[in-house]
């Protein structure tokens, strides 16, 4: 089975993404579970999480479907001891706030060198991190998202993916959410149907199945291998159909949360219907 849906708003409170899914007729959803773009935010009272946890579960939701993002501002690559010390404790934060949501997944970016330190040094850094946070934190897995690769973001290879786990202590709580577009942009084709073979196929190598926690399903306005970061919606872009109705059809893809992060949100509710009608 598919759990198909779109990165929703909180706006109004973390309760509220549950009521917008419902309103598109997801069977997933992400969220932020504050504000992406500030560093701190009021802790999660009783009455919130207690909301969310009824929405939840009045709408059908259970933690499989459900893929929070971590803050934009997090880098736990970060070259500078003080602003990694920073990155660290908000990731620690965002794990803690997932876990009293009653929440198993917490989807972020690997990290940024900053052109300051090699890409090995800055993967062991992220791996580190990792470990760090889930020594602090329990029952969420961290989900390692490919990147577009655009600055000095690393994230954009298989190969880096695979490094971060390596580094990672606890590996059953470490996993990846692999992005169509970020992927495309990366360089790893998935226009026709032989693309999407051979570019899952060498994730399956390098990385693993196993570890596959989610996907973002995205189409791309940018260039395929430019490592420019930018969503479209499904169709749309230079990317097409054809990646998003294989996936709907291979069962290694059930099980886990495949969201939206196209565009138009007016349109979600649609794309979600079309990639529903591609199972059969």
């Amino acid at each position: 089975m598919k759990y198909i849906g779109a990165h929703v708003s909180a706006s109004g409170g973390v309760d509220q993404a549950v009521l917008r899914a419902h309103e598109i007729e997801a069977t997933a959803f992400a969220l932020f579970t504050k504000n992406q773009r500030q560093w701190r935010a009021a802790p999660l009272g009783k009455e919130v999480i207690s909301a969310f946890r009824n929405a939840c579960e009045k709408y059908n939701y259970s933690a499989a479907q459900i893929l929070p993002h971590d803050s934009f501002l997090i880098n736990l690559g970060h070259p500078l001891e003080e602003a990694l010390e920073k990155s660290r404790v908000a990731f620690i934060d965002e794990l803690q706030r997932c876990d009293q949501l009653g929440l198993t997944l917490l989807n972020f970016h690997p990290g940024s060198h900053l052109q300051q330190i090699d890409e090995e040094a800055c993967l062991k850094r992220i791996a580190e991190s990792v470990n760090i946070a889930l020594d602090k934190t329990q029952n969420v897995t961290a989900v390692i998202e490919n990147t577009a690769g655009q600055g000095s973001n690393l994230g954009f290879r298989f190969e880096h993916l695979a490094a971060i786990i390596d580094g990672v202590e606890d590996k059953s709580r470490v996993g990846v959410c692999i992005d169509t577009c970020h992927a495309f942009a990366g360089g790893y084709d998935l226009r026709t149907e032989e693309d999407c073979v051979k570019t899952f196929e060498e994730f399956e190598r390098i990385v693993g199945f196993k570890y596959l926690r989610g996907m973002h399903l995205n189409d791309a306005k940018s260039a395929f291998a430019s490592r420019v970061d930018r969503h479209h919606s499904l169709g749309e872009g230079n990317i097409g159909k054809t990646v998003f109705s294989w996936l709907m059809k291979d069962s290694r893809f059930d099980h886990i949360p495949l969201i939206l992060e196209t565009v138009n949100p007016d349109i979600w509710k649609d794309e979600i219907a079309w990639l529903k009608s591609e199972q059969n």
